[in-house]
């Protein structure tokens, strides 16, 4: 498994895998990532070094529209579809312009504005097959002064007909073919 911009590590360190990867260009990532998770500091849209066909999942949340431009996005969703196993499967998360599109350029480091129907489109052009396509699943942020409880995100995902009145980020879940 990779965490395609890993950021601090609190999704990879959550994961149980025969082998993990944690891909990021903050060189103090490492500083956070569990034992055996493996660091590789690097931009996503260059060759990964990790084995073609190697990887279970790749997992991405929050993170494409960070990208530069619309191509280094193609390039880095090519590098996926390389690492990936036949069958093996891309879980991406990420705000949804549609549902915030006046807070979405809030951050100045939002350079890629996309949708789920957007990003499946780019999926779909390299060969991934798209099997969970959602709109609205998590709200936009849960980050702030204090963390969510646990048994509360526990409750929201146990209640799919309040993601499209609370979520404003899309789940993308695709398939190598």
């Amino acid at each position: 498994m990779l965490d395609l911009g890993c950021g601090y590590g609190e999704f990879i360190n959550q994961v149980t895998a025969a082998r993990r990867y944690a891909m990021d260009l903050n060189p103090d990532a490492p500083k956070h990532l569990g034992n055996g998770v493996e660091f590789l500091c690097q931009d996503c849209a260059q060759p990964w070094p990790v084995p073609t066909g190697g990887l279970d999942v790749v997992f991405t949340s929050n993170f494409f529209e960070h990208l530069p431009d619309k191509a280094a996005l193609g390039r880095t969703l090519d590098q996926v579809h390389q690492a990936l196993k036949p069958g093996g499967l891309l879980i991406a998360m990420g705000p949804n312009i549609k549902l915030v599109p006046g807070a979405y350029w809030d951050f100045w480091d939002h350079y890629v504005p996309l949708t789920e129907s957007s990003l499946g489109e780019a999926l779909e052009n390299r060969g991934f097959h798209l099997g969970r396509k959602l709109a609205a699943f998590l709200p936009y942020t849960m980050a702030g002064k204090k963390p969510v409880p646990l048994p509360l995100i526990r409750l929201y995902l146990a209640l799919p007909f309040v993601w499209p009145i609370f979520g404003k980020q899309f789940l993308l879940v695709a398939k190598k073919a």
